[in-house]
């Protein structure tokens, strides 16, 4: 049997971070969790990790060596539809705060759109 596992980080602004990638992955904020040095996301059917953020006094100065990456471009070969999410999912992310860094290619297909969260993390939505 697997081992549960959550993802944790370092943030500036823990709340903040907790509200964009909740919203960005269909997570909630963990019910009952409150520390105003930390915040936490669950996804709502239980299935996939949980994501924490504990707030930290120094900022980031380097790119991340760990990252969560958005997947909605489907299985297989990329084609126009799968470049059509990507650009959708990333527009929508830049509504809750993102950066939009550049788009990577694959010969002449769209292969992930890199991407920072509102403190800089670098991300990908592929």
């Amino acid at each position: 049997m697997a081992t549960k596992w959550t993802i944790g980080g370092d943030a500036s602004d823990p709340q903040r971070l907790a509200e964009f990638w909740a919203a960005a992955l269909g997570y909630i904020l963990e019910p009952g969790y409150d520390d105003p040095d930390g915040a936490s996301i669950v996804d709502p059917d239980d299935v996939a990790p949980a994501i924490s953020f504990l707030r930290v006094p120094e900022p980031k100065t380097a790119k991340n060596r760990l990252h969560i990456d958005i997947r909605v471009a489907g299985p297989g070969m990329r084609d126009a539809a799968s470049a059509d999410r990507m650009r959708r999912k990333a527009s929508e992310l830049i509504t809750l705060g993102a950066t939009q860094v550049r788009e990577d290619f694959y010969g002449d297909q769209l292969g992930h759109i890199v991407m920072l969260d509102p403190e800089g993390n670098e991300f990908c939505v592929g």
